[in-house]
């Protein structure tokens, strides 16, 4: 069974954003992999110990981002980084995101790393961003994901991409691109608030979940104060509330990720428990 059919039969799901540290090619690279992977696998496990449903790896950090595509350096590291996180999500889904809109990549790396799913920015329709213009990629990716066999990795959305203008599509409402999103075969999609941290308006959830049969996830904003306002949402997606301050640059905080994987137990009913729902795994380093 897929995520996004698990998400169907059993919603909400949670999935934790691992922000890698900049990554080679990026301006703030520091020149350590170790450093990366160090920082990628510590994440990942509290993510996993805490019960997450799912985690996905970004490169966040690499700021200012190229428009639609990254260096052949940085999808190297971004597959390294990505497997080491697979490694220690054992049996929950690891997916990936390579900012700003490098969806072919993402792929790329998904299949390298044996990932289950990427979210893809710009997958249908054009939208502007700091980076510049970033043209739809539904067409290509598609088709490349069927010519390499791997119908199985997920497609996530962004119905409308966060830090963007949508001028371009401006006479189009939310829900006319999410049903037109889910027409170029994205498998599940993704509302977000305007920028990172914002949570986007609840009725804009309810309104694409009744328009669409895809699995619809929240993208940015979620806090245990405000999710149940979201019981629309099939899942997810949290960065920065996990994070020490609730600030995206941070390191993952566990008691935050625990924070609100207590406040959804109570909202369906489940008992709050404040030990691991899996085992630990185990020590080492980042290559173990």
């Amino acid at each position: 069974m897929g995520m996004l059919e698990h998400a169907r039969r059993t919603p909400p799901l949670l999935v934790g954003v691992v922000h890698l540290l900049p990554l080679p090619g990026s301006p703030g690279w520091r020149g350590s992999m170790s450093e990366i992977l160090d920082q990628a696998d510590r994440e990942a496990a509290i993510y996993r110990e805490s019960g997450l449903s799912a985690i996905i790896v970004e490169n966040m950090h690499d700021v200012p981002y190229l428009r639609g595509h990254v260096h052949p350096e940085t999808t190297a590291a971004m597959a390294v980084a990505a497997a080491q996180v697979k490694r220690r999500a054992q049996d929950i889904p690891v997916g990936v995101q390579l900012l700003a809109g490098a969806n072919r990549e993402a792929l790329g790396v998904a299949i390298a790393a044996n990932l289950d799913f990427i979210r893809v920015e710009a997958y249908a329709y054009a939208h502007v961003a700091d980076e510049g213009i970033l043209e739809a990629c539904c067409g290509e990716l598609t088709r490349v994901r069927a010519a390499l066999g791997r119908q199985d990795i997920e497609i996530l959305a962004d119905v409308q991409k966060k830090h963007a203008a949508h001028a371009l599509t401006s006479d189009l409402d939310l829900v006319d691109l999410a049903v037109g999103t889910e027409f170029c075969r994205a498998d599940g999609l993704i509302v977000t608030g305007a920028t990172t941290g914002a949570p986007p308006p609840p009725d804009d959830v309810s309104r694409v979940r009744a328009a669409t049969r895809l699995p619809v996830l929240i993208g940015s904003g979620i806090t245990p104060d405000n999710v149940a306002d979201f019981q629309a949402a099939d899942g997810f997606i949290v960065g920065s509330f996990f994070k020490q301050g609730g600030r995206w640059t941070n390191p993952v905080d566990r008691e935050r990720v625990r924070a609100l994987v207590d406040a959804l137990a109570h909202q369906r009913g489940q008992p709050v428990t404040a030990s691991p729902s899996r085992p630990a795994p185990p020590t080492g380093t980042a290559q173990g």
